[in-house]
């Protein structure tokens, strides 16, 4: 094997499919990336990673002057391939080991036999494609509400619910929820699906495919071996779903709330930034809403204390304490200037929604369980 690519195109590719291999992997093989040179449409290369849960592939054009297959260590090759100088780069197999030469650098690294690789994942057929802003913007508001605790492997997924052209991402640790509503392009205007996806993974597609124009969606069939997969200018990744019975959260949504209160989202992340400074994990930051204002409160007793005024408007006073952490989470991915809390109680969960223009948009909620707190 034998090919000859820009360093560029070689470092944005084995750059893409390395961020799929496991930190820890099971078998030495599976830290590895296949690299496949072909003669086809006048040459390419593909590159591929699989741990038996997650696939990572993209194929580029290059100047193969012989063809062949080899598996050597992908985040080796990556941090190489990365570092190289900005000339052409040749890869060659030369008897056990591949040879990566750019102008005077050259790196001699070891093979790993291909017959303990596992075969990749086909590519499930397409169910319908979105914008990759639009995706990558709904998969940040959504996969921020999802737990990071391996032992609730239900929760660390994203429930993706597809009905005709409407497409909804669903997310919760138990302590929060949220849910992000769009419309995308389905292969069928009477498709219906419904996939639990790691929010890592989604997390990870959003990242490396929000710089192409759409985002191509496969699902296998119902009762085949369930699998995800993203397809976008010649990049492909695939996951299996998450197995189980997903929590009907949706009945967590409050049909009525008492208060209301509209703050800028701008200056209630800053304030909130500035009085957690005085919290510690177990402490929480209370907001006391009175008459067109806002109340921040963090720290009590002889400890650090901090306290900040904002502007609100507010229909009923009352006070709620959160998490700050999660509070800012939220806040972060709201996508508007302002922000309007509906509340039944201190201790009843807080709904946050966009606002703008005097208008509730209602495409995005983000579910808030509050702190008790004494007095």
């Amino acid at each position: 094997m034998k090919f000859m690519v820009d360093r560029d195109i070689l470092a944005d590719a084995v750059g893409w499919v390395a961020r799929a291999l496991p930190a820890r992997p099971p078998s030495p093989v599976l830290s590895g990336v296949r690299v496949k040179a072909a003669t086809d449409d006048g040459g390419r290369v593909t590159l591929a990673t699989f741990d038996y849960e997650v696939s990572a592939k993209v194929d580029f054009a290059a100047d193969v002057t012989e063809t062949g297959e080899i598996l050597v260590s992908g985040r080796l090759l990556a941090e190489i391939a990365k570092l190289l100088p900005a000339k052409p780069v040749t890869v060659q197999l030369d008897g056990p080991r591949a040879i990566v030469t750019c102008g005077s650098s050259t790196f001699t690294l070891p093979t790993m036999t291909l017959d303990d690789y596992p075969a990749l994942p086909i590519l499930p057929s397409a169910v319908g494609a979105i914008d990759a802003g639009s995706f990558a913007s709904a998969v940040g508001q959504v996969a921020v509400a999802a737990t990071r605790d391996e032992t609730l492997p239900l929760l660390t997924g994203v429930r993706v619910e597809i009905e005709g052209e409407n497409l909804t991402f669903l997310a919760t640790d138990r302590y929060r929820l949220a849910i992000k509503e769009l419309t995308w392009k389905p292969t069928s205007p009477d498709v219906s699906r419904v996939a639990l996806v790691r929010a890592r993974t989604l997390v990870d597609v959003a990242k490396a495919f929000g710089h192409t124009e759409q985002v191509e969606v496969s699902l296998t069939a119902p009762g085949i071996a369930d699998i995800i997969g993203f397809s976008a200018a010649g990049r492909e990744t695939t996951s299996l779903l998450i197995d189980g019975d997903y929590p009907q959260v949706r009945k967590l949504f409050p049909e009525s709330f008492e208060v209301s209160a509209v703050l800028s989202v701008q200056a209630l992340v800053e304030a909130v930034r500035r009085v957690s400074l005085v919290a510690d994990r177990n402490t929480p930051v209370q907001i006391a809403f009175g008459e067109h204002e806002a109340v921040l409160n963090a720290g009590a007793g002889d400890n650090a204390q901090a306290s900040e005024v904002l502007e609100a408007q507010v229909t009923s006073p009352i006070t709620v304490a959160f998490n700050p952490h999660f509070l800012l989470e939220g806040l972060s991915v709201i996508g508007s200037p302002e922000v309007k809390m509906l509340m039944n109680g201190p201790n009843k969960p807080v709904l946050f929604q966009g606002y703008a223009d005097g208008r509730l948009l209602s495409d995005y909620k983000y579910l808030l369980v509050p702190i008790r707190f004494t007095v």
